[in-house]
């Protein structure tokens, strides 16, 4: 995955699955979500960001495609892609893949929003943060 980002691992554990074997629906939500924290702390919204700038990440909006069934013990990754940004707004795309297999298990294409944390309102990315974001676009 060149030119993705690596923002999220760890292994399906009992309670994330189901009575058919595979990872619970919601689940793969949960992932995603972890994926977009990985996200938020490669540009600069980890813990200590958010507490010096005041600002974070909101979900706008989310959708899933369940492409593969993943099972139980199966050590995951989240891989991100920006595919689009403005001043306030994330365009992302996150890939559940086995680790080591290039397979797609699933799919999530998302919009995030920078939020000042003392409205909270939407904002524009910090300086340092859109810059980041900046960088990454064109990474990708």
């Amino acid at each position: 995955m060149p030119e993705t980002l690596l923002t999220y691992e760890a292994p399906v554990i009992a309670d994330w699955v189901d009575y058919n074997g595979h990872l619970r629906d919601g689940f793969y939500m949960v992932l995603f979500s972890y994926g977009v924290d990985g996200l938020m702390d490669q540009i600069g919204l980890d813990d200590a960001g958010r507490k010096a700038t005041g600002h974070s990440i909101f979900t706008l909006e989310a959708h899933i495609n369940f492409l593969h069934e993943v099972k139980l013990g199966a050590p995951v990754q989240i891989y991100c892609q920006v595919l689009g940004h403005d001043a306030k707004r994330l365009h992302v795309g996150l890939a559940l893949h086995i680790k080591g297999n290039d397979t797609v298990m699933a799919y999530s294409e998302q919009m995030l929003l920078s939020v000042a944390m003392d409205g909270p309102r939407a904002s524009p990315f910090v300086p340092h943060v859109a810059a980041r974001v900046q960088m990454l676009a064109t990474a990708h």
